[in-house]
């Protein structure tokens, strides 16, 4: 692996990485109902540690190499993952699909909830993987930026496929080749996050919003709308209406969908850019239409049967949260056991159904129309053909364009 020099966030990084602590994709969100009290202090905290002590840049790297694996005498696995991302027992005492496992392969899981958001568990475990050490943890769930940078940095150990057969005969085919891991060689998905147009029909007097261009241009709408203060979902999603390919676009086509959202701004179509407080607006009307997380929409739906959803035929864009086994884990093959364990359609099922994301398994609609049909054909669980091709990601950004683009998309929001 290369030996990297630190870098240091940019100031424009650091405010980006605080929006989305602080009101972004999550923030409010199912998972991180039960922690939002009490993240902010640390979540903070962790961001100033970053800034002092630097993040290593991308680069290229090979992968970790092979640890000594203990699967075989050791028969557990550590896993990190964030709050309410696995499902609970009625009585919430047990996990059940964890527990499942366990009785199938004899494998203990050391299951915890320490990740509250991406840059404050980069920082728990970063000191430790660059200096080759073990984290204590054998699989750990990450967003795909950072599943990419840890990717990158050669402190993923690579999978082995004889481990996953479910695991690679099921991964749906949008989340099959993202630009950072292609085949999946280091990682899998645990759930898909999808960017929608939401919209209060009543508010709209009965019509349908389906489009970015009915956002920006629609003078019924005036004052009425609201994009995300997320940069890559807010430009993603208006590069996409502009007919450009968010996982290949150039500056110019950046600076494009900057001035597109400018003019909007301008003439005070957009009331204004927000984390998950659209969803309050949304459900009372005062907005009529925004940009909007699906899994909020899931949750606004169950109360208020105004809140409808579109996707754009333009496309939309999804991010995901991601399964990797770090560098000098100990337990790799029973981790890679338990990711494969989640790919096996009546496990996926189950999980789908608590968390109510995307789920990137094929095959599992008719385990979960045992559960919930209602689940079963809600395409923001589980996305028809026709949605799946829709979807896009938006691609890996080199530091020097991250701190650009995060400039220039925070004078937009007057961040």
């Amino acid at each position: 692996m290369e030996s990297y020099e630190p870098e240091r966030l940019s100031p424009v990084q650091l405010a980006a990485m605080r929006r989305s602590l602080t009101s972004g994709r999550g923030a409010l969100t199912r998972r991180s109902l039960l922690r939002a009290s009490g993240m902010g202090a640390l979540a903070l905290g962790g961001i100033a540690t970053l800034g002092a002590c630097g993040i290593p840049p991308a680069g290229r790297a090979e992968g970790a190499a092979a640890a000594d694996d203990h699967s075989e005498k050791e028969k557990e696995v550590a896993f990190s993952n964030w709050t309410e991302y696995m499902d609970v027992s009625d009585d919430e005492k047990t996990r059940p699909t964890l527990a499942a496992f366990t009785k199938r392969t004899g494998i203990r899981v050391k299951y915890t909830e320490d990740i509250n958001d991406n840059v404050e568990f980069f920082g728990k475990i970063k000191p430790q993987l660059a200096a080759g050490q073990n984290t204590g943890r054998d699989l750990i769930c990450v967003t795909d930026w950072l599943a990419a940078r840890i990717i990158r940095l050669g402190w993923a150990q690579k999978l082995d496929p004889s481990n996953l057969p479910h695991a690679f005969a099921n991964v749906s085919a949008q989340f099959r080749t993202p630009d950072w891991d292609p085949g999946r060689a280091y990682s899998y998905p645990w759930t898909g996050i999808p960017t929608v147009i939401a919209y209060n029909v009543k508010a709209t007097g009965g019509r349908k919003v389906d489009s970015v261009s009915q956002l920006l241009d629609d003078p019924k709408l005036k004052g009425r709308v609201s994009f995300l203060s997320e940069m890559r979902d807010t430009i993603g999603m208006t590069l996409l209406d502009q007919g450009k390919d968010p996982g290949k676009f150039t500056d110019t086509d950046f600076d494009g969908a900057i001035g597109r959202l400018q003019k909007a701004v301008d003439k005070k179509q957009i009331r204004r850019f927000t984390g998950n407080d659209y969803t309050a607006d949304l459900s009372k009307g005062d907005i009529a239409a925004c940009v909007g997380w699906a899994g909020d929409i899931i949750q606004l739906q169950a109360d208020n049967p105004d809140i409808k959803f579109a996707i754009p035929a333009a496309g939309y864009i999804t991010s995901s949260d991601n399964l990797l086994v770090p560098a000098q884990a100990r337990h790799k093959t029973n981790a890679e056991k338990l990711i494969d364990y989640y790919y096996e359609p009546p496990v996926a099922a189950q999980l789908a159904a608590y968390i109510n994301y995307v789920c990137p398994v094929d095959g599992v609609r008719d385990e979960l129309a045992k559960i919930d049909k209602s689940m079963a054909s809600n395409t923001l669980i589980l996305p028809d053909r026709e949605m799946a091709a829709k979807s896009r990601s938006f691609r890996s950004l080199t530091t020097e364009e991250e701190t650009a683009y995060e400039e220039k998309f925070a004078k937009l929001i007057g961040a």
